[in-house]
């Protein structure tokens, strides 16, 4: 069984920075993609940033320039750093792996960016 835990999240003043934290657990079959999720009220989960099993990564224009995403495969994590954080990055925030045709789901870790 495979689990996902994250960790890092909080309240933030605009301008700051938070770093996200996920470890995944449980057997994973290779190649895997690792990314983050976000969700906030009232609207659709949406991809913030995703690292695949290459290293190549993909980020919401949203975030890009600020938002950096990094993984270390022999633990099995990945990382968020979040820079320049803004009002509307306020979310909670889900680490997915993602397998083809499947995917795994933390249980969140809530951002609030607010002076």
């Amino acid at each position: 069984q495979v689990q996902l835990v994250e960790s890092g999240g909080g309240l933030v003043q605009p301008g700051g920075s938070l770093r996200l934290s996920c470890e995944a657990s449980g057997r994973i079959f290779r190649p895997y993609d690792m990314g983050w999720y976000r969700q906030a009220p009232g609207n659709q989960r949406e991809l913030v940033a995703l690292m695949a099993s290459g290293g190549s990564t993909r980020y919401a224009d949203s975030v890009k320039g600020r938002f950096t995403i990094s993984r270390d495969n022999a633990k099995i994590m990945v990382y968020l750093q979040m820079n320049s954080l803004k009002p509307e990055d306020t979310a909670v925030y889900y680490c997915v792996v993602r397998i083809p045709q499947f995917n795994y789901w933390g249980q969140g870790t809530q951002v609030t960016v607010s002076s």
